[in-house]
């Protein structure tokens, strides 16, 4: 009974050294990619996943291959080498069929991806975001909304050179914007991507889109975030733009339909009530003669 008791413990201990929370608090899940929160996030990472595991099965066995043939036939054991052998039709023929049937088959899920990852048919929102020395512009094209989106004021000080604030007090540093890109869930929503300057890189994980923001060209991508998934996430420039490219965060904030149509409708109202006194002081053309 003992033993058994023993063994249950030990059963129990293990299960939990293995469970999620475990996993979660080793830190292994952040070497991975994240499944994201959107449909075509979770099909690069199956692709993803499915590439490595074949990738992990040729590695077992080469290298198996290998590690057979060196202790099988070392010289410590009599064996000779074979100095006639010079040609193998058939080995060749094997060493490069597979290899390429291996290639066509894992190409034609890739490729469906790829496919995937640029169809904006369909879309329901269309966004243009501007990158730019250092910050985003984003433009709500049919809705009439401009606004610049930078870090925000807390990470921007805590940053600086003679600063005394301890970065380790600032919620989310350097991941924190002033004014956040906000798209509601369950809609396929459409970024034209390109820079006011240099190149950037638009570029949020949990979503599955990195595009390139680049001057005087206009590069597209898509995202549709899972209704039950509203929230905050977060990404960065990830193509070096310069001195400060460490300090261009990008946050969305995913709201349900409804807060989202409150949101934007609030918005455009305060931003044509903003540029109507500037329109009126105006001064007025001359009137021809």
């Amino acid at each position: 009974m003992m033993i058994r008791a023993r063994l249950a413990s030990l059963a129990l201990a293990l299960a939990a050294a293995c469970g999620p929370t475990a996993h979660a608090a080793s830190g292994w899940h952040l070497l991975n990619m994240t499944p994201g929160v959107t449909e075509m996030s979770r099909t690069i990472y199956e692709l993803h996943m499915l590439i490595f595991w074949v990738c992990v099965a040729i590695a077992v066995l080469v290298f198996g291959v290998m590690i057979y043939s060196l202790v099988k036939f070392r010289k410590s054991k009599g064996a000779v080498a074979d100095v006639t052998l010079v040609h193998n039709t058939q080995v060749e023929l094997v060493w490069t069929v597979i290899p390429v049937a291996i290639l066509v088959a894992m190409a034609v899920p890739a490729a469906r991806t790829l496919v995937a990852i640029e169809d904006t048919s369909k879309t329901e929102l269309t966004i243009k975001v501007t990158g730019f020395q250092w910050g985003w512009e984003y433009d709500y094209l049919d809705d009439g909304v401009t606004y610049f989106s930078h870090l925000d004021h807390a990470s921007n000080a805590a940053r600086q050179l003679d600063s005394t604030i301890d970065p380790n007090t600032v919620d989310n540093y350097l991941l924190n914007v002033d004014h956040p890109l906000v798209v509601p869930v369950g809609t396929k929503v459409r970024l034209l991507i390109t820079g006011a300057d240099v190149i950037h890189s638009w570029w949020v994980p949990a979503f599955g889109v990195k595009k390139d923001a680049i001057p005087g060209f206009v590069n597209e991508a898509w995202f549709k975030v899972d209704t039950d998934k509203p929230g905050l996430y977060r990404g960065q420039c990830a193509e070096l733009c310069g001195r400060d490219h460490g300090f261009m965060p990008i946050v969305v904030d995913v709201r349900t339909k409804a807060d989202y149509e409150t949101w934007v409708k609030a918005e455009a109202a305060a931003q044509k009530q903003a540029a109507a006194p500037a329109d009126a002081a105006a001064p007025a053309a001359p009137s021809a003669p």
